[in-house]
């Protein structure tokens, strides 16, 4: 079997380890900043927050709009039919799959109001929280403001 030579150049693998060490390090540095941290802890409650709330919505706020008179089922489920399928002149369409598997063109309107009523709800929320911390903390999150008499732009009221 034929040997291989050993050669005793610096090859490749010492100058990977060190760039790898290198990008190592300064990813850690960058993951390990305070401010960092902070967003990845807010972004973790948010989607708490944003699963709590659809939760209500889903649950509580769209069948209780279901209960209008021009809401005679599920707020997901309303559709307007643009364009029929062959199978719409026997039985119509009852539901939104219904509709899509016999190859209608619909437009679903319910689940887009059902997603800005929940938009709605968050906002509220968490206009409500900063109220309530701004009172609790006699420091407003959310700042008047006011037009500059220079310049005309919008600028934060001072206190």
């Amino acid at each position: 079997m034929p040997r291989l030579e050993h050669n005793n150049q610096p090859g490749l693998l010492p100058s990977f380890k060190q760039r790898t060490r290198a990008a190592w390090d300064s990813f850690s540095e960058f993951a390990l900043r305070d401010n960092v941290l902070e967003v990845a802890v807010g972004l973790i409650i948010a989607a708490a927050f944003t699963a709590v709330v659809s939760s209500f919505v889903d649950g509580i706020v769209s069948p209780i709009i279901s209960l209008l008179p021009f809401f005679d089922r599920n707020l997901e489920e309303k559709f307007a039919v643009l364009r029929q399928g062959p199978g719409y002149e026997e039985k119509g369409y009852n539901t939104l799959k219904q509709a899509l598997d016999d190859g209608a063109v619909v437009m679903a309107y319910g689940d887009f109001l059902s997603k800005i009523i929940r938009f709605l709800i968050v906002a509220l929320a968490l206009f409500v929280i900063a109220r309530v911390y701004g009172w609790a903390a006699d420091d407003s999150v959310i700042k008047r403001q006011v037009k500059c008499k220079a310049c005309r732009k919008r600028i934060s009221e001072k206190v």
